[in-house]
């Protein structure tokens, strides 16, 4: 008498991310990290959505394409057999093509944040749902290619990301220079104490998209660039200097090296010629 051998699994690459290996596996549920969550279906990603990025809800109504009493009329009708965009759709308040392109947005909107390298640990709920649904589910591949692509081109026009979460914050000159009007719809907003997330809600606009204008905007001079780091350590009070030993050769003290500057510990160097010559272009385009 034989007894089956069970099929084995599929092979997963020793290195690869956990949203990979769990669309590999064919999973069902919900990616959790610090920042933001990403929910699959049958290994596929369906919805992503970031603290740090504005949702589904603030793109269409902030944006001025959905009335906010028709978004909480559908969320409150959606249940396990209707999903909000099928509600959407049947009730002829977006089209397919229009509801698909902003839950895409949402998504790889939500993803860039949630994804993050350096976003604490992740852990995955199996079976868990989301009430939105997404017409043409992406692949997981897709996302993160996407998701570096997002990352690589911010961090290409101002290498600092600490300038993502900072309130912007316009320098005088900016009210008298033009700007284009995607960039002179933030500078009106900003008030030195709201942040690109802020910013972004209130006009209704994929975070990414606001990341972007306030670098260029940072590169073009118009707002201040956040340097919260400290020029120097201050010293303990009751810090003793060692004494020397006897038997070591004497010598003269060497430089001391001096502490690293404010946006050098963000990024920047003392000689930074690649950002120079971004700077040249991006005055040289305006």
């Amino acid at each position: 008498m034989t007894t089956a051998v069970p099929a084995p699994g599929p092979v997963l690459p020793t290195r690869c991310s956990m949203l990979v290996r769990l669309a590999m596996e064919g999973a069902t549920g919900a990616l959790v990290r610090d920042a933001g969550t990403v929910y699959l279906a049958d290994g596929r990603v369906i919805h992503a959505e970031s603290t740090a990025a504005p949702g589904v809800d603030v793109l269409l109504t902030a944006g001025g394409r959905l009335p906010r009493a028709v978004w909480d009329a559908a969320v409150k009708r959606a249940g396990p057999g209707r999903t909000v965009s099928r509600i959407l759709l049947d009730g002829g308040h977006l089209r397919p093509g229009e509801l698909e392109i902003c839950l895409s947005a949402a998504l790889f909107d939500a993803a860039l944040f949630a994804l993050a390298p350096g976003n604490g640990p992740a852990r995955f709920r199996h079976g868990v749902a989301h009430r939105m649904g997404m017409p043409r589910p992406v692949t997981a591949a897709a996302v993160e290619r996407e998701t570096r692509r997002r990352r690589e081109l911010l961090d290409g026009l101002w290498p600092g990301r600490i300038i993502d979460t900072a309130p912007v914050v316009p320098r005088p000159a900016a009210a008298e220079r033009w700007a284009p009007p995607r960039q002179r719809a933030l500078l009106d907003l900003a008030d030195g104490t709201r942040t690109p997330a802020d910013l972004s809600r209130l006009l209704g606009r994929p975070a990414f998209h606001v990341l972007l204008e306030v670098r260029r905007l940072a590169v073009a001079g118009l707002i201040d660039v956040p340097r919260d780091a400290p020029r120097e350590r201050p010293r303990a009070a009751h810090a003793r200097p060692h004494a020397p030993d006897p038997g070591a050769a004497a010598a003269l003290p060497g430089p001391r090296a001096a502490p690293p500057l404010p946006w050098e510990a963000d990024g920047f160097g003392a000689t930074d010629i690649a950002l120079l010559r971004r700077v040249r272009a991006a005055l040289e385009a305006l």
